[in-house]
């Protein structure tokens, strides 16, 4: 058994969440009492007058529904390093950077504790209720896991991306051995400088435990789907390295090099049974479980802007099953996935009621140009769409997390979510108004033309180019091969009247929106944006191609002019 497994009962996690989740209103109630009973003589919530009092009625009568925008300033000021209760009773130590993916640049986020503690708790219950579903022995787990560079703000706090803050600590670390998550990689490839390098080193460690990964992980299918297209380009140095017991001159990194020296030892047989493997596959169909014989499941976030990752992650996946992990974001969490049976396009995640208050805001489209005012958890409707508002430990209070979602049931009076969309990622030009899964429809619609050649979409975009007269969508594609010119524009067309908006059609039909336009974009172009993003101080961890570039992602959409090859327009609507 391995250290510390006996500490947690996953019978024990199950019950306990059974309990709250049968109790969801009072353990909402205790929460939000706690959260602003801790925090009630902090600057934040003595302006609005709160005096103390910890009641829903109060707290939702005199605090107010707010953004990123309205919390910067406070935020900021604890980056300074002024110490006073700004938005927490006791002092924040460190902040989270956001992946800075959909407004072109990381925003400070708070972290301390207590979200520790609640990433922890998430870990630990969707674990148990997969283990349950798909029990694994001891062994290790290959996780696609990378910090980005810490550094201190002018006040002295330690920044760094939300998965930065947790992979560095000591209760990861334990949690993760006691749910026999080990890691393949040691630390200094997870914490390496170069994210290149560090994958490299992931997919050499997994080869070298091949036979004792449990299963496969990374935070987003983006990482899992780009980690195995690199393979597809290194495997034979990756043997290399194993038959010699010598690591690649590539890897630069002393302290890199000096942890992989300790796992590498020479080994023609395995690198020989690897290179047959490989060589047997038909177009890599079936990598993960060929590899990883004893493999039983591919684990990360599949859901939103990961789906059109599913295709290729299924086709490296072959028979294994696909789960998607929780649901948060860099300001905390949201919910555990406690049915890892379904399939990624269907799952929903449980809100647990301890982690933080939770309200939604209805989005039916009948209430009108007045919004209307947020339901608490356990108020909400099966089939209704609404967007949440987070309260958590770490000073973040009614703050909107700009997620749509849709209720899909109940376990027990707690909701099950399942993700829809970013709010504010709109394509619009006119009196069009287009989200990122209309986006996603659109280009899956497009891509069963490109089937027919046998080519995929690597990676996609898009941008509302108003510097037209009319304005006019552009997307952007990286292919894995090159399309006909009557592929290229039977997709263009595609495209064209796959968006049904009725802002749209109409628009277009009348000439007020100009032709679609796309824009292919040579090999790799998508991975100079990834690395565009590492610069800025991101990790591939939390990286999510940005679906719709804006003005203030001037750089993104500089990169994918600079690399355009083809384009055309639409035909359609005459």
């Amino acid at each position: 058994m391995l250290e510390k497994m006996e500490a947690i009962n996953l019978d024990h996690v199950i019950e306990e969440f059974e309990a709250m989740t049968k109790d969801a209103k009072r353990i909402q109630l205790e929460t939000l009492q706690k959260i602003l009973e801790q925090n009630g003589e902090t600057e934040y919530l003595q302006k609005w007058g709160l005096r103390s009092r910890s009641d829903p009625e109060s707290f939702k009568a005199c605090v107010p529904l707010v953004t990123h925008t309205e919390m910067s300033s406070y935020i900021q000021r604890i980056a300074d390093g002024d110490a006073s209760p700004v938005l927490t009773g006791n002092p924040i130590t460190s902040l989270s950077l956001s992946s800075g993916t959909t407004q072109g640049k990381p925003k400070f986020i708070p972290f301390n504790n207590e979200l520790l503690e609640s990433t922890m708790q998430i870990f630990q219950t969707s674990f148990a209720f997969r283990n349950r579903a798909f029990p694994i022995e001891n062994g290790k787990a290959l996780q696609f896991i990378y910090s980005s560079k810490q550094f201190k703000t002018k006040g002295g706090l330690k920044a760094g991306t939300a998965t930065t803050n947790v992979f560095g600590t000591p209760q990861f670390r334990n949690t993760m051995k006691a749910l026999q998550s080990q890691c393949c990689s040691p630390n200094e490839v997870i914490f390496g400088p170069d994210f290149h390098e560090s994958l490299y080193c992931h997919l050499l460690c997994g080869l070298v435990y091949c036979d004792e990964v449990q299963f496969v992980f990374s935070s987003f299918a983006h990482s899992i789907v780009h980690a195995f297209r690199t393979f597809e380009k290194v495997w034979e140095k990756l043997c290399s390295d194993i038959r010699d017991g010598v690591l690649s001159s590539l890897i630069t990194d002393h302290s890199i090099r000096l942890a992989m020296s300790k796992l590498l030892k020479p080994n023609p047989d395995l690198a020989d049974r690897i290179t047959r493997k490989c060589l047997g596959l038909s177009n890599w169909y079936g990598l993960i479980p060929e590899i990883f014989p004893n493999a039983k499941y591919v684990y990360g976030i599949m859901t939103g802007s990961m789906e059109p990752y599913l295709k290729k992650l299924r086709h490296y996946a072959g028979s294994l099953p696909l789960m998607s992990a929780d649901y948060g974001a860099s300001e905390g969490w949201v919910g555990a996935n406690i049915n890892p049976k379904l399939s990624p396009e269907f799952a929903s995640f449980t809100v647990l009621p301890n982690i933080g208050y939770f309200e939604f805001i209805p989005l039916r489209e009948n209430y009108g140009d007045k919004e209307p005012k947020p339901v608490g958890l356990t108020e909400v409707k099966v089939g209704e769409e609404y967007e949440i508002v987070i309260t958590n430990f770490a000073g973040l209070y009614r703050y909107r997390l700009g997620d749509v979602v849709k209720v899909m049931d109940f376990h027990n009076s707690a909701p099950q979510l399942k993700f829809v969309c970013r709010r504010n990622l709109l394509l619009t030009i006119n009196i069009d108004k287009n989200t990122e899964i209309d986006l996603q429809l659109a280009v899956e619609e497009a891509a069963k033309v490109l089937a027919e050649e046998k080519l995929e979409i690597v990676d996609f975009t898009s941008h509302a180019d108003s510097s037209t007269d009319p304005g006019h969508y552009v997307i952007f594609w990286e292919v894995s091969g090159e399309p006909s010119e009557d592929a290229l524009q039977n997709c263009c067309g595609c495209l064209d009247r796959s968006f049904v908006d009725a802002g749209y059609v109409s628009s277009r039909k009348v000439g007020n929106i100009g032709p679609l336009e796309l824009r292919l974009v040579g090999h790799g172009t998508f991975e100079k944006i990834l690395d565009h993003y590492l610069g800025l101080g991101a990790a591939v961890s939390q990286f999510k191609t940005p679906r719709c570039v804006g003005p203030a992602n001037s750089v993104v959409l500089d990169i994918l002019c600079a690399n355009v090859v083809r384009r055309c327009f639409s035909t359609a609507f005459g």
